[in-house]
């Protein structure tokens, strides 16, 4: 009988084994290389489109605290000539001149702050701030939304002013008459004769204390809208600088 012996291969060496392995860790290696480098891509995309919508945000918002600003200067002067009228000897010979400033004193609806902040909310909500890779740009960010929140609560604490000299000009002033003085769009319009006033020392000592409170109010919210508009016109620039945005 033939006995057949079989060859026996020959063993690989131990650097065949190294070099398949090293193949094996550099291909891996590279590919989360590449879906991390297309992550940071994806991410980046989203810093800058939410960038761009933040930056058209404060542009909205720099817009309307412009209007506040002309507003109140307009205000300003409204009130500094209703309490030198009211005060005068002969008030009573122009009191359609006080109805019509009476009839700004309550508007504090013009001068209301909403900002446009549905990028502002979606950025902490969802946690989107992270996205922001440069610390002082996200300081710079959430300083700007903790300054909108304060200038917006500031505007209680004038409303409750506003109230109170409601409660006053109630027996000051014809209800009629005001009503008369209103558009079908709300807009005053002035009246040219001279309606009937209950204006006594007592309420005219008192409206004028609250003018003084409102002509304070008018004068802080003023200077914060200042305020509030240098701080949103500087993180314009910082995000379009940072970002290269036009």
């Amino acid at each position: 009988m033939e006995v057949h012996h079989h060859g026996h291969t020959s063993r690989k060496k131990w650097t065949h084994y190294f070099w398949e392995f090293l193949m094996l860790f550099l291909a891996v290696f590279c590919g989360f290389l590449a879906e991390n480098k297309r992550e940071h891509m994806v991410e980046h995309q989203r810093e800058k489109k939410y960038i761009k919508a933040l930056t058209s945000d404060l542009e909205a918002d720099t817009s309307r605290l412009k209007t506040i600003i002309r507003l109140r200067n307009e205000r300003a002067l409204l009130l500094d000539s209703f309490s030198i009228l009211l005060n005068s000897k002969d008030a009573a010979q122009h009191s359609n001149d006080l109805y019509y400033y009476n009839s700004f004193a309550t508007r504090g609806v013009a001068f209301r702050f909403t900002p446009v902040d549905g990028t502002m909310q979606q950025l902490k909500n969802a946690g989107n701030l992270r996205l922001v890779r440069k610390s002082f740009i996200s300081d710079s960010i959430i300083s700007y939304d903790v300054a909108v929140r304060a200038f917006s609560w500031g505007t209680g604490d004038e409303e409750e002013i506003m109230r109170t000299y409601r409660s006053i000009a109630e027996a000051v002033f014809d209800g009629v008459v005001l009503n008369n003085m209103r558009d079908d769009d709300n807009n005053v319009i002035r009246i040219s004769y001279n309606p009937a006033l209950r204006l006594t020392e007592d309420a005219r000592y008192r409206l004028t204390y609250r003018i003084h409170m409102l002509t304070v109010f008018n004068k802080t919210m003023r200077k914060n809208a200042r305020d509030l508009l240098e701080k949103a016109t500087h993180l314009i620039g910082l995000l379009k600088k940072e970002y290269h945005l036009k």
